[in-house]
């Protein structure tokens, strides 16, 4: 009796140890810097730099950072005579962004609306499952709401990308999920990759050139589709 309850004992511990490492092996939800990288130290020196009051914040991969590239035009058209700040990092993935966070880059910004865009880089071959990504971005979203309690956030789906069908499946996923922190309050969901393909399903070259950073057109696409909401968060 007393050897099979010590069998028990050790097939319970090693159980609970799986668990635990299956739990803790989400890299998407370890907070790392993106190796490398000089753009990265320069954002999050940006924050710092620049502490105060803003209007919008915009948080993300190089898809966000190019506002300040093909997005030029539009951002100064939309957010020119707003006070907006940009930490958009080109490569980031969820755990970059967390290192951001957790290195205090919120920490002298205070904001009225956070844009959030962020988890295509997580979704590339065995990266990522759609599981960890939609962790790694609600942990995001976690962050956000601690390190700035009265921020509205809004939350966009991951945008469509490649020609690859189960990357494209993978992002859909991680975007039911994402829909799901909605809470009318402080978390807002906006999906808009209906306005970013095809009838037929494809993604448009005139709105994605290399099929996952935008065009002019895309961020046009991109602020418009904002727009309404942002003008109703900033206006309470």
């Amino acid at each position: 009796m007393k050897l099979a309850a010590i069998f028990l004992a050790l097939i319970l511990g090693l159980s609970l140890s799986c668990s635990s490492v299956v739990t803790h092996g989400n890299t998407a939800i370890v907070p790392v810097p993106e190796t490398g990288r000089n753009h990265e130290s320069l954002v999050l020196q940006r924050a710092k730099d620049h502490p105060g009051d803003y209007d919008i914040e915009f948080i993300g991969d190089s898809i966000t950072e190019g506002w300040e590239g093909a997005g030029k035009n539009v951002w100064q058209e939309f957010y020119g005579q707003r006070r907006v700040i940009n930490l958009g990092v080109g490569g980031e993935r969820t755990q970059n962004v967390l290192w951001r966070l957790k290195q205090g880059q919120l920490r002298d910004v205070n904001t009225k609306v956070a844009v959030v865009l962020i988890g295509t880089n997580n979704s590339n071959g065995d990266d990522n499952s759609a599981p960890e990504i939609l962790e790694g971005v609600t942990a995001i979203v976690n962050q956000i709401r601690q390190r700035q309690p009265q921020t509205k956030i809004i939350l966009l789906g991951i945008f469509p990308r490649s020609a690859f069908r189960a990357q494209r499946e993978k992002i859909l996923l991680v975007n039911e999920g994402l829909a799901r922190l909605d809470d009318g309050e402080s978390i807002f969901y906006i999906d808009i990759r209906s306005q970013l393909m095809e009838s037929d399903g494809s993604i448009s070259m005139e709105i994605m050139p290399d099929l996952l950073h935008l065009s002019e057109q895309g961020y046009r696409i991109w602020a418009q589709a904002m727009e309404p909401k942002i003008k109703e968060l900033l206006a309470n």
